[in-house]
């Protein structure tokens, strides 16, 4: 189920004034207008003594609420005294606009959604004897629940969503609401155990308590007592235990959402029996078990959801016999065994997910041929066989995702022909034979990933004809022939990777005019001729690599202007001339230029020998200065001389050597200390390693220069260091932390070493950053990591780079850092929580990927209350909660990666000179009241996937959210993220929802 923002609150301490109030100091008064204001006192007076009971009491409650946009401000207003049913926000019992003593109008529906009112509930509503119809939802409402709503006889629809009410659901709530139908109460505050007594209610038709903080409570056997109960939302309540056999009975039931709770158990085979259900969603809890059988006998059912779960066992065969049923995800269990045949007989499935799960087998050849397919993901399962011909039959096929798998046999030519496809990943299988022509030439395609096959073939010039074209992704297959020259015309081309083919032939002239170009991979192939002409269009290239192939001529002097450009690649060819200057305007991670024909004097840069593994296998380049030819002879009979010469002085250095170390030892004996590190004596280091790697402390040290220094912060300082690792400048990040020296005490310092350790020490996942090795050494600390080139998003964003990242790179970055700190929360245990998530504390890779960094002050929860009650986070990050709890949870992390949110949307840092005395939190708050959701978009990306910003935005606002349970889970941020994602990287959505749902919209 979709989750539905809440409303933005914005607080004021005084309701607006009226419109009939009227300022002294800026009108000037007149006689005339004097004399009729005194005529129209008395009226006014008059009316308002006149009104019926309702109005009156209505007046009362605006009142006593904060109306700071001035929604009500019309209830004040004079000429409406005697036809109050004309007042805006309300409904009268019958279609009278005036009233009389003998028929005193009555309020039948009062519909205040989303008007910014502030306060507590007003007692006076619950006057209004003839409600029917009560909408207060996604305002700023604040304390309990008022019980007296019970009471209310002709109340049939009462939906409190979106605010911050809190406390305890009353117990008069179970026993009164005699014709309650819809009762709404999702997205508040409200605590204590589950209110499992409204289901006494036995009017209800529709039950909302979704994302409220519910202390863990079981469902209540008695969910099925309303028997005309047809939705029933209960998402992020805290629900635990299994879920009763009894929600069987629930015969009317249309939607049922349970997901994001923690419930255990099987799913009951009694769901079976809900005949009406066209939407069923269980994902994310902990149901083990299998799928149940009879799924397919619900005639009505749409949309059945039980990913990220513990699910077991084989798919039902049945389930895809269910007539109408749309969209089926599995995907994120344990699922084994083969696709049933059925899957071929499908009538309506439009949307398949079933990766990351055990599935084996053969998928039926007439899948896709019955029904009309739009989204299917298989992926990491181990399924074999052909890609059915059929997918596309219905012509709707948009995302085609089956990569890690076992596929074998050629692409089906029918693929070629499914103009609709946007997204087709096949890596990693068995594939064979040649691409389709078509395949090639797809209008709307935007992703094409075919690594890791045996496909053979060339690319066809086709090609050009794919305009939306943005990732060609064909490493590790047996293509052949010469790159086409079209593929220069791809304009929205962002990532061609071709590597590890037979490719022949020289670089198309046309690829230099690929400005949109960000990464080039080419290696191992058998290129030749020389780079292209132009290269300095590649403003946005952040990898070359061209290694392994036969290109010759010089190296374009270009490439030192391109910007971001941080791994060079250009080693093992027959490249000739200088290295040109230029590169050393370059910030490279991975730098090569070994085993090439390159001549002359090494730039100042290069001299180093942080480089001298760069430029090995180039005989002709020299440091310094070059010797001529008439010196060489003498060069040579000076060589033995010198040989000579340093034997000598070595042999002197040894005999020196060894008596300072007899005269040391000696005196280590008498004095019975050891060296301390940092000492005279070298440190002794201890070295604890999580990866395989090629280097050790000497490596390291050695680069603990200042002129490496790339950052520093409050836990330490971080150096660049390149080392030579298989071969290759491999460059990685040496955090030093802080000691006696330092800005830190010793045991701080040990604490986030420790800390920092403990923590990336037992994790792996591809968006949070490597630690390779830590050493320590008496009070010196050093963790080494993998080096991200691009540096943080923080220095980029808010650098003068900045307009490097659009949109598309923006919401990769969120995705990635989304994935990140999903794993920490929900796939560690106990579960991890960062406590500083900031932009600075988000790096990025040579293709601007994002991992989370920097656990110093990471906490496992469960650790006791000490370990959570340390001040952690940075100015601008902190959640609202934590000034008066002084305790950070996996909620805590959700609100400061909202913040990371705004910054990428907005442009704008979290605090500043350019908000004012606000964050920029209320910042966005305030700019969307006053001017519109436009006012906040960055204006960098002015016109640039407008849309798909303010959808994120919404997700960012939900993340910010003031009460941490109406923040969704990370896990949830990552799903939300997905269906927000851009054209170029989206992953398509659900289907709408059915019209009987009322989720909270983001």
């Amino acid at each position: 189920m979709t989750v539905r923002r809440k409303p933005h609150s914005f607080h004021s301490t005084s309701p607006a004034a009226p419109l009939s109030r009227v300022s002294l100091h800026t009108t000037p008064m007149t006689p005339l207008l004097l004399l009729r204001l005194l005529c129209l006192l008395p009226l006014a007076a008059a009316a308002a003594a006149a009104l019926p009971a309702d109005f009156t009491a209505l007046l009362a409650a605006k009142s006593s609420l904060s109306d700071p946009a001035s929604a009500l401000v019309a209830w004040d207003d004079p000429r409406l005294s005697k036809s109050p049913c004309r007042w805006p926000h309300l409904l009268c019992s019958s279609n009278r606009s005036s009233f009389s003593d003998a028929h005193p109008a009555v309020v039948a529906s009062l519909l205040l959604s989303n008007l910014s009112l502030a306060g507590a509930f007003p007692p006076p509503l619950c006057s209004l004897g003839s409600l029917v119809h009560l909408d207060l939802s996604y305002n700023s409402l604040t304390g309990p629940l008022p019980s007296c709503l019970a009471a209310l006889p002709s109340l049939t629809h009462l939906d409190l969503a979106g605010n911050a009410f809190s406390g305890q659901v009353p117990a008069a709530y179970g026993a009164g609401f005699p014709s309650l139908a819809t009762l709404s109460l999702a997205g508040n505050g409200l605590s204590g155990a589950f209110p499992g007594f409204l289901f006494n209610v036995t009017a209800l038709e529709e039950v909302l308590l979704a994302y409220n903080p519910f202390a863990p409570s079981p469902l209540p056997e008695d969910v099925s007592r309303p028997t005309r109960l047809r939705l029933l939302w209960l998402a992020g309540c805290g629900l635990v235990g299994e879920i009763p056999p009894s929600i069987g009975r629930l015969g009317s039931l249309v939607n049922l959402d349970l997901s994001t709770n923690n419930l255990t158990g099987e799913i009951p085979s009694s769901i079976r029996r809900m005949e009406n259900a066209m939407q069923i969603e269980l994902y994310s809890n902990r149901l083990t078990g299998s799928v149940p059988e009879g799924l397919g006998a619900l005639k009505k059912l749409r949309f059945f959801d039980a990913s990220m779960n513990r699910l077991s066992g084989e798919i039902p065969a049945d389930v895809f016999l269910a007539p109408r049923l749309e969209s089926l995800h599995l995907y994120q269990n344990q699922l084994s065994g083969r696709l049933p045949a059925t899957l071929g007989q499908a009538p309506a499935l439009a949307d398949l997910r079933l990766f990351s799960n055990r599935l084996v087998g053969e998928l039926p050849p007439e899948f896709g041929k019955n029904c009309p397919l739009e989204f299917l993901d298989l992926s990491d399962n181990q399924i074999s066989g052909l890609i059915p011909a059929a997918l596309c039959d219905a012509g709707k096929l948009e995302q085609l995702l089956i990569l890690n798998n076992e596929l074998v046999g050629p692409i089906p030519a029918e693929l070629g022909q499914c103009r609709t496809l946007t997204r087709v990943r096949l890596p990693n299988n068995r594939l064979s034979g040649s691409v389709p022509q078509g395949l090639w030439a797809l209008p709307h395609l935007y992703l094409l990933e075919l690594a890791g096959n045996m496909l053979s073939g060339t690319v066809d010039p086709t090609i050009a004809m794919a305009k939306n074209l943005s990732q060609l992704l064909i490493s590790d297959n047996r293509f052949t022939g010469a790159l086409p020259a079209q593929i220069g015309a791809l304009p929205a081309l962002f990532e061609l990777s071709a590597a590890n083919n037979m490719f022949s032939g020289t670089l198309p002239a046309s690829l230099a005019e690929v400005s949109t170009l960000g990464r080039l991979d080419l290696r191992n192939n058998s290129l030749s001729g020389g780079l292209p002409q132009g290269v300095r269009r590649w403003q946005k290239l952040t990898q070359l690599d061209l290694a392994d192939n036969h290109l010759t001529g010089t190296i374009p002097p270009e490439l030192g202007e391109l910007p971001v450009l941080n791994s060079l690649d250009l080693s093992n060819n027959e490249l000739t001339g200088d290295v040109p200057v230029q590169l050393e305007n370059l910030k490279l991670s991975l730098f090569n230029l070994s085993n090439n024909r390159l001549t002359g004097i090494l730039p100042p840069l290069f001299s180093g020998s942080m480089y001298r593994d760069s430029f090995v296998g180039n005989p002709a380049l020299c440091r310094g200065t070059c010797p001529t030819g008439g010196q060489s002879r003498t060069a040579r009979r000076g060589l033995v001389g010198t040989v000579v010469s340093i034997l000598a002085a070595a042999s002197v250095v040894l005999l020196l050597g060894v008596g300072w170390f007899c005269y040391t030892c000696h005196r280590s004996r008498h004095s019975g200390h050891a060296a301390e590190p940092g000492g005279g004596s070298r440190p002794r280091w201890v070295l604890t390693t999580f990866h395989k790697v090629g280097f050790d402390e000497d490596d390291i040290v050695s680069c603990l220069d200042e002129d490496n220094v790339v950052g520093m912060g409050a836990a330490g300082k971080v150096y660049k260091a390149v080392l030579r690792r298989g071969g290759e400048d491999v460059a990685v990040a040496v955090k030093k932390l802080w000691g006696g020296g330092g800005k830190a005490t010793d045991g701080t310092a040990k604490d986030s070493f420790d800390v920092e350790v403990a923590t990336l020490g037992k994790i792996r996942h591809r968006n949070i950053v490597k630690l390779w090795c830590c050493f320590h050494s008496g009070d010196c600390r050093l963790l080494v990591y993998e080096y991200m080139p691009n540096g943080s998003l923080g220095d980029l964003l808010h650098g003068g780079k900045g307009s490097l990242l659009d949109w598309a790179a923006r919401h990769r970055v969120m995705v990635d850092a989304a994935e990140g700190l999903a794993y920490l929360h929900h796939d560690c245990a106990p579960p991890i929580v960062h406590r500083d998530v900031k932009s600075n504390n988000i790096l990025l890779d040579a293709q601007l990927g994002a991992k989370v960094a920097d656990f110093g002050v990471a906490r496992v929860i469960g650790e006791g209350p000490a370990a959570v009650t340390a001040i952690a986070g940075s100015c601008g990050y902190i959640a609202p909660e934590y000034s008066y709890t002084l305790r950070v949870t996996e909620k805590s992390d959700v609100y400061s990666f909202g913040v990371v949110m705004l910054e990428l949307v907005t442009g704008k840092k979290p605090v500043g000179a350019e908000l004012g005395d606000k964050d920029l939190v209320r910042w966005v708050h305030g700019g969307i009241e006053k001017d519109g959701v436009e006012s906040v978009l960055d204006p960098r990306l002015a016109g640039e996937s407008r849309d798909d910003m303010v959808r994120a935005l919404h997700v960012a606002l939900l993340c910010t959210s003031s009460l941490p349970i109406n923040r969704p889970s990370m896990r949830t941020v990552v799903k939300l993220l997905l269906e927000a994602a851009p054209q170029p990287l989206a992953i398509e959505s659900k289907p709408p929802k059915v019209a009987e749902e009322k989720p909270l919209d983001v």
